[in-house]
C-alpha cells in the first residue's frame, strides 16, 4: 500500500546585493610601487569552508521527522515526539436504482516503533444512514455494536486503557463523522470499514451521487460576554467547536495527504446514457444497457474537494415512475420518487428577489470568482416586473440599497457594480444578513413570488441557529441555497433549503456557473407544485418528509414510508400554478429496493432533531424519539456511536500511547492565508476561523517540537574560525580587494 508523505519545502536562496566600490589608496612611498594584496581565496576553498559549516551544523543538531512528517503528542513529558499515522481511504460504492450502499475503508499506518492512537474528522453525505463499522487488526475480524454515545466511550476507554485495539465511530453533525482508533502497533496497519446507505439525487431527469471527501474548515462565532435576556454569561453557539476544527495543512508548505481510491458501480434500473463527474476525471467500464463501473482515471487522489457522478436515461427511455419497496420483518417500507408534469403556458408572476453573497474569507479564491460570477448571471435575467436587492457578508454585513428596487438597467448596473467590488474576506457571521433577507417589508402585498437566493459555500459551526431562524423568519418567502466551492456544506445547504422550501443548487466551478445558473432560474421562474399531499388508500402509513416540499420544474417529490399493508395505492394531489394537479400510483407496481428501511430511519431522526431546534418538540421527547430509532435501525447519531474492540489485549502494560488528530488538506481552490489571521503580512481574521486552521505543528502546546536553536554553540565556533581563516587570507584588507580588482598605481 502506497501511502503519501508530506514535505517540507526547502529554504530560499541567498540574499544578494550590489558590490561595494571606493577609493584607491596611494603607496605608501610617493611614486613607489603599488601596494600588492594577498590574492582572494579561490572559489574552491570558499566551497570546502561552507560544506566544513554545513557538516557541523547537521551533527549538532537532532534528526528531524522523516519526510517533513506531521507530529504527535508525545506519550509523557520531555520524551521526544513520534510521527502521526499515516491514512488511506478507499471508497466503493454499489448503486441499486434509487439508493446507494457505501463502504468507506480508512488505513492507519504506525511508521514507528511506539503505540500509537489516532484520530480522524472525516466527511460523509448529508443523508447517509451510517449502520456498520468494522475494525480489523492482523488477522482479527472484529464487528461494532452500536451503543448509547456515552456508553460507547465509556467502553472504547475502557478498551484503550488495557491495551487492547479499539475503534470509535461518533457524529459531530450528519455530515460529520469522527473515528478514534487505539492501541495501533509499532510498524502496524489497521483498517476501519464504515458502512452507510444513501438516496442518488434527481433533477431535470439527471441521476447524481455526491461523495464529500474532506471536512471544510468552518467559522464558528463566538458568544456574546451575556446573555441580554437573563444577564447570565452566553451559551457558546458552538460548543463543540473542538471536535468539528481538525488541524488543516497549509498547502504552501506541505503536501497532499490522505490520498483516496474510489469506484462506483452503478445498476440505474434502465438504459443508461451519459455518465461524467464534473470533479474528477474518470474510466468508465461498460457493464451492459443499464450498469456501469466507474473508477478515478487518476488512481488515487488528494482527499481536496467532493466526487460528483451524474448519469443520465438513454434518450426517450426515462423512467416514469420510481416506486420501490422493501420487506424487513413484518413491516414494508417504500420509497416514491415522482417528477409533476411541466407547467406549460402557465404565465410567469413577478417576483421579489433578495440575493444573498458571502465573501468571508473562506470564499477567496475560485469560490469568490464563482459566487460573484453566478450573481452576475442571475441579476442579468432579472426583467422589469421584478425587484431585487443585494446583501453581502463576512463578519460584517451591507446591502445595495435601502430595500427592494426596481429591476430597471440602472439599477441593476448598480447591482453589478456592487458585486464586482466584493472581496473575500473575515468571518462567517451568516445569522444576521439571513434574517436581514427574510424579513418581508411588503408582506401585505399580493401577487408577487417572494424569493431568497442564498450564495454560500456553508462554512460554519453553528447551523443550529440558522434552522431556528429561518423557522421564524421564513414567512411567505422561499429559499434557495446555492452552495460553492469543491467542499460545501451539504447537511446544511439542504437543511436550510428543505425548512426553506425551496431547493439547492450546487457550482464547483466556474465552468458549471451558467448551466446551474440556467437550471436555477429556470426553477425561480416557474410555478412551483404547492400544498403537496400524500395519501395511502390504507391506513396506518407513517410518511416522511413531513410536511411535503413545494416542487419546482424537474425537482421530483421523493418521500420514504413505512407501512402495515404493502397493498392499495397513494395518491398524490397538490397545485401547479393555479391549477390542481393529481398522480395516483399502485404499490402494486413497486420494484424491489434494498436499504429503503435505513433511508425512513435517517429522515425521521432528521425531522425529529429539526423538531428539538426549532422548539416544535420538547428536547427530552425529541432525544427519546431520536435513540428509539437509531437503537432500532443501528444508525450513528448525535446520542448513539459504534464502538469496536479486540477482546485480546495487544499494548504491553505499562507502555504508553501517543495520541494525535490526523490533519486534514485544505479545500480546492481555497486560500489558506485568509484563515490563519496575523503573521508573515497575512491579513487579520476573526479567532473562529484560527482555531480551526491551525498548522498541525501548532496545534497544541503539548507538542514537543524539534528545537530548531539546537547546536547553536558549534556552528557560532565554525563562524569565528571562518572569520579568522577570511581576515589571514585578505591581510591587509584594502578596498581594492573588496573591490574584487587590483588597486591602481598612485599618481
Amino acid at each position: 500500500m502506497s501511502l503519501l508523505v508530506s514535505r517540507a519545502v526547502p529554504g530560499g536562496a541567498r540574499p544578494r546585493g550590489p558590490v561595494p566600490r571606493g577609493p584607491v589608496p596611494r603607496g605608501s612611498r610617493p611614486g613607489g610601487p603599488r601596494w600588492c594584496p594577498a590574492p582572494a581565496p579561490a572559489p574552491l576553498v570558499l566551497a570546502l569552508f561552507a560544506l566544513l559549516a554545513s557538516l557541523a551544523s547537521a551533527l549538532a543538531l537532532p534528526a528531524p521527522p522523516a519526510g517533513g512528517s506531521l507530529v504527535l503528542r508525545a506519550p509523557e513529558a520531555g520524551a521526544s515526539p513520534v510521527e502521526a499515522p499515516l491514512l488511506r481511504t478507499d471508497v466503493a460504492v454499489e448503486v441499486s436504482g434509487p439508493t446507494a450502499r457505501a463502504v468507506v475503508t480508512q488505513a492507519f499506518r504506525n511508521t514507528t516503533d511506539r503505540w500509537v492512537e489516532g484520530t480522524y474528522v472525516y466527511p460523509l453525505p448529508e443523508d447517509a444512514a451510517v449502520d456498520g463499522m468494522t475494525l480489523v487488526v492482523g488477522g482479527r475480524v472484529v464487528v461494532a455494536g452500536i451503543a448509547e454515545r456515552a456508553a460507547a466511550r465509556r467502553t472504547y476507554a475502557a478498551a484503550r486503557a488495557a491495551g487492547q485495539s479499539a475503534a470509535l465511530t461518533e457524529q459531530e453533525r450528519p455530515n460529520v463523522f469522527t473515528n478514534t482508533v487505539a492501541s495501533i502497533g509499532p510498524g502496524e496497519t489497521v483498517l476501519v470499514q464504515i458502512a452507510y446507505q444513501q438516496t442518488v439525487a434527481v433533477s431535470g431527469g439527471v441521476h447524481s451521487l455526491r461523495l464529500p471527501l474532506v471536512v471544510a474548515p468552518r467559522y464558528s462565532p463566538a458568544p456574546p460576554a451575556v446573555d441580554l435576556a437573563s444577564g447570565a454569561p452566553a451559551a457558546d453557539p458552538v460548543p463543540d467547536r473542538g471536535r468539528i476544527a481538525p488541524p488543516v495543512l497549509d498547502p504552501a508548505r506541505h503536501a497532499p495527504v490522505n490520498p483516496v481510491t474510489l469506484s462506483v458501480r452503478v445498476r440505474a434500473g434502465f438504459p443508461i446514457g451519459a455518465i461524467e463527474s464534473a470533479s474528477h476525471a474518470l474510466r468508465v467500464e461498460d457493464l451492459g444497457p443499464d450498469a456501469r463501473r466507474v473508477v478515478l482515471a487518476d488512481g488515487a487522489v488528494p482527499a481536496d474537494r467532493d466526487f460528483t457522478l451524474t448519469w443520465r436515461p438513454a434518450p426517450s427511455r426515462a423512467p416514469a415512475l420510481g416506486l420501490f419497496r422493501e420487506r424487513v420483518g413484518e413491516e414494508t417500507f417504500l420509497l416514491a420518487t415522482v417528477t409533476p408534469p411541466d407547467a406549460g403556458a402557465i404565465p410567469r408572476r413577478p417576483r421579489d428577489v433578495v440575493f444573498v453573497i458571502d465573501n468571508s474569507g473562506s470564499m477567496a479564491g475560485a469560490s469568490m470568482r464563482q459566487a460573484k460570477a453566478s450573481l452576475l448571471a442571475a441579476l442579468a435575467r432579472l426583467d422589469a416586473r421584478d425587484r431585487f436587492n443585494v446583501i453581502r457578508f463576512d463578519d460584517t454585513m451591507d446591502a445595495a440599497f435601502p430595500d427592494l428596487v426596481e429591476a430597471d438597467p440602472a439599477h441593476r448596473r448598480a447591482a453589478e457594480t456592487f458585486v464586482a467590488a466584493l472581496e473575500a474576506r473575515g468571518g462567517t457571521e451568516m445569522l444576521a444578513p439571513l434574517r436581514a433577507a427574510l424579513a418581508d417589508a411588503h408582506s401585505e402585498e399580493v401577487g408577487r413570488v417572494r424569493q431568497v437566493v442564498f450564495l454560500t459555500d456553508g462554512a460554519i459551526g453553528n447551523e443550529d441557529a440558522i434552522v431556528r431562524a429561518i423557522a421564524q423568519g421564513l414567512g411567505r418567502s422561499r429559499l434557495f441555497m446555492v452552495g460553492i466551492g469543491t467542499a460545501p456544506n451539504g447537511h446544511l445547504m439542504r437543511h436550510a433549503a428543505e425548512l426553506g422550501r425551496g431547493s439547492v443548487t450546487a457550482i464547483g466551478s466556474v465552468e458549471e456557473v451558467a448551466e446551474r445558473t440556467r437550471e436555477l432560474f429556470a426553477k425561480l421562474e416557474s410555478p412551483a407544485v404547492t400544498d403537496l399531499r400524500a395519501t395511502f388508500s390504507a391506513d396506518g402509513a407513517d410518511v416522511t418528509p413531513t410536511p411535503l416540499p413545494d416542487l419546482y420544474r424537474g425537482e421530483p417529490v421523493v418521500l420514504a414510508a413505512r407501512l402495515a399493508d404493502a397493498a392499495g395505492t397513494l395518491t398524490l394531489s397538490g397545485r401547479l400554478g393555479d391549477r390542481p394537479w393529481r398522480q395516483t400510483l399502485d404499490l402494486a407496481a413497486a420494484a424491489d429496493g434494498h436499504g429503503i428501511s435505513k433511508v425512513w430511519a435517517r429522515r425521521k431522526i432528521g425531522e425529529a432533531e429539526t423538531a428539538r431546534i426549532t422548539g416544535r418538540a420538547a428536547p427530552e421527547a425529541a432525544d427519546a424519539e431520536i435513540l428509539r430509532l437509531a437503537l432500532a435501525h443501528k444508525l450513528v447519531t448525535r446520542l448513539t456511536s459504534l464502538v469496536a474492540v479486540d477482546a485480546t489485549p495487544r499494548r504491553p502494560a505499562g507502555a504508553p500511547l501517543a495520541a494525535a488528530d490526523l490533519p486534514l488538506n485544505l479545500p480546492a481552490g481555497w486560500d489558506f492565508a485568509r484563515l490563519v489571521g496575523p503573521g508573515s503580512g497575512r491579513p487579520a481574521v476573526p479567532d473562529g476561523w484560527r482555531a480551526a486552521a491551525e498548522v498541525p505543528e501548532a496545534a497544541g502546546a503539548a507538542v514537543p517540537l524539534p528545537q530548531t536553536a539546537t547546536g547553536f554553540a558549534p556552528r557560532l565556533l565554525v563562524g569565528i574560525v571562518l572569520l579568522a581563516l577570511g581576515l589571514l587570507a585578505g591581510r591587509p584588507v584594502v578596498p581594492g580587494l573588496l573591490a574584487g580588482r587590483p588597486a591602481r598605481r598612485a599618481r
